[in-house]
C-alpha cells in the first residue's frame, strides 16, 4: 500500500504535535536532544522558526495525517537542515520521500546536517540523499557527524 507523502506550510495547530514528537523518549535518546518545556518550545517555534524569513520549514503529512517537519536555517555562515518525525512514521520510507520533496524546494548549497553519531537511521537517510561525511563536531559531550550536501538536485 502506497502512502501519500506531502509537504505543506506549518500551521499553528501543528506545534502541539511537534511538541509531542520532541518529548518522545526514544526520539530524544536517538537525537541526543533534550526536549524543551512547552513555553520554551512554543517561543522557539514562533520566533526563531516561523518568525524568521530566512528559515524554510515544511510540515510533512502522510495520507493527510501530520507526520513531522523538515526545516533549514542559517547557523553562522552554514545552512543546516533538521527534521523530526513521530515514531509511528519511522521505518516506512516516509522520511526519505519527505526529504526528497524538501530538497527540491530548499535549493541552497552547501547544506549541512549534524546528527548524533549513533543515530544510524538519520545518518543513512542523509547519505541516501547525497550528504557526505565531512568530519565530526561536539555538542556538549556528544559526538555528532557533520554531513554536507554540495550539489543541488536537477530541475524538475
Amino acid at each position: 500500500m502506497s502512502e501519500e507523502v506531502r509537504l505543506r506550510d506549518v500551521e499553528t495547530a501543528d506545534l502541539e504535535v511537534f511538541l509531542a514528537h520532541e518529548h518522545d523518549p526514544e526520539a530524544a535518546r536517538r537525537s541526543r536532544f533534550l526536549p524543551r518545556e512547552r513555553e520554551a518550545f512554543m517561543r522557539h517555534w514562533t520566533t526563531q522558526i516561523l518568525g524568521d524569513p530566512a528559515v524554510f520549514v515544511q510540515a510533512v503529512t502522510v495520507d493527510g495525517d501530520l507526520a513531522g517537519n523538515l526545516v533549514a536555517w542559517w547557523e553562522d555562515e552554514r545552512r543546516f537542515i533538521g527534521y523530526w518525525f513521530g515514531r509511528e512514521f519511522w521505518g516506512r520510507g516516509i522520511g526519505s520521500r519527505a526529504m526528497e520533496l524538501f530538497l527540491r524546494q530548499e535549493r541552497i548549497r552547501p547544506l549541512h546536517a549534524d546528527p548524533f553519531h549513533a543515530n544510524t537511521g538519520s545518518v543513512r537517510l542523509l547519505e541516501k540523499h547525497g550528504f557526505e561525511r565531512e568530519g565530526t563536531l561536539m555538542h556538549g559531550d556528544d559526538e555528532h557527524i557533520l554531513l554536507v550536501l554540495r550539489a543541488a538536485p536537477a530541475p524538475l
